[in-house]
């Protein structure tokens, strides 16, 4: 009895390996990207120590290097901002705010913030920073 040994080449390629990869490769993508798109960013000043803040209906204001100030992601002018805090109170009178200024955003700008929130009698604050490295 003879051995047939007859060599044939391969006629397709099984992607199936290649296609998990992809689908790997695009689910890792969409975790990373949807990740880092956390707010408005901002050049914080450094504090030896930082408390954490975090609650989770706080509102935070931030005040871009430019002057625009954000509440939570969202542009607005000071008014708007009073009118926006103002209907928080109401809901709810004890909500804390922490205010995220610009390193180098011109100090009148922070103060006048910090103004509305004591006109408006908003007793929970906070001033966020970046812990100082050393």
């Amino acid at each position: 009895m003879q051995v047939q040994s007859e060599q044939k080449p391969y006629d397709d390629i099984n992607v199936t390996p290649m296609l998990d990869l992809a689908y790997v490769l695009l689910v890792i993508f969409i975790i990373m990207t949807t990740a880092s798109v956390q707010g408005i960013k901002v050049n914080l000043p450094k504090a030896s120590a930082s408390p954490s803040l975090a609650k989770p209906q706080t509102k935070a204001i931030t005040i871009r290097e430019d002057g625009q100030v954000f509440l939570d992601t969202y542009p607005v002018t000071m008014a708007e901002l009073e009118d926006r805090l103002r209907q928080q109170k109401a809901v709810n009178p004890n909500f804390p705010v922490v205010v995220k200024g610009d390193a180098k955003v011109q100090y009148e700008k922070v103060v006048d913030v910090l103004d509305l929130l004591g006109r408006l009698d908003i007793t929970q604050l906070g001033l966020v920073t970046q812990r100082l490295v050393k």
